[in-house]
């Protein structure tokens, strides 16, 4: 069983934890987009799609490339990938070294 990487989890669960996010990623996954088409497709303001875009750029599931004036993103090739080994790793985990509830007192009162 490989280690889970627990910041590294919770920073791409938080980045598919979002509407927005995941709409963009749906259209990323026909090919490159102009974020001017991810921006008239999805609705928003520039801004906020700016903070969606860094959100899932800073978790490595998009990249991004400027051509002149113009911004284009793609998924990373192998971007979701990682997310769907985090959810089998979580899957298949056996317990976690902690000690047994008798252990630690009782709970929960």
């Amino acid at each position: 069983m490989t280690t889970l990487d627990l910041p590294r989890a919770t920073q791409i669960f938080h980045a598919l934890s979002d509407d927005t996010r995941l709409a963009v990623l749906r259209m990323l996954g026909g090919g490159e987009r102009c974020v001017c088409d991810l921006q008239d497709a999805l609705d928003v303001a520039q801004s906020r799609l700016s903070f969606h875009l860094k959100v899932l750029k800073d978790a490595g599931l998009v990249h991004d490339r400027r051509d002149g004036r113009w911004s284009y993103y793609a998924l990373r090739p192998d971007a979701l990938t990682e997310a769907h080994d985090i959810v089998h790793a979580l899957a298949t985990a056996g317990p976690v070294n902690t000690p047994p509830l008798a252990a630690l007192g009782r709970c929960c009162g």
